[in-house]
């Protein structure tokens, strides 16, 4: 019996200096990390080649402490010309951060593509507002596969 092959494609992205979910919120929800209609953004420099597979119902998954805890979907790309004149990807995301099983990643540059098979779920909303645990511990009960 084989696998369905999903359409799109995820993003999977460090959030440097970030200590929890609760702290990627609040820095999308500022207004540096807005764009003009208010919706949350990520500026890169690379521009997706998937970008159909990005827009067909992709997220873009955050990694906070070596560990992938969130995700938010990603509503468009736009470009966006820096003060030096260089072409720039704005990832613009919905500002619902929804919480996913906590899934170790190594440390890694800029931004990579994760597809819906390598993907963590969701948690359950019944799970959504359980007390974080510790970075570390987090990530050791994932990598013996308790969470």
């Amino acid at each position: 019996m084989g696998s369905t092959v999903a359409k799109y494609i995820n993003l999977v992205k460090l959030s440097v200096g970030t200590d929890d979910v609760e702290g990627l919120a609040a820095w999308h929800a500022s207004a540096q990390a807005q764009g003009p209609d208010g919706y949350p953004r990520h500026i890169t420099r690379m521009w997706p080649k998937r970008q159909d597979e990005i827009l067909n119902g992709g997220s873009i998954y955050w990694v906070i402490k070596g560990v992938i805890q969130s995700r938010q979907r990603i509503i468009r790309l736009d470009e966006v010309i820096g003060a030096d004149g260089i072409r720039r990807c704005a990832i613009v995301m919905d500002p619902e951060h929804i919480r996913v099983v906590a899934t170790p990643k190594r440390a890694f540059q800029g931004w990579r593509y994760l597809t819906a098979d390598d993907a963590p779920i969701d948690l359950p909303h019944a799970r959504e507002q359980d007390d974080d645990l510790p970075a570390e511990l987090s990530s050791a009960l994932a990598d013996i596969g308790l969470i």
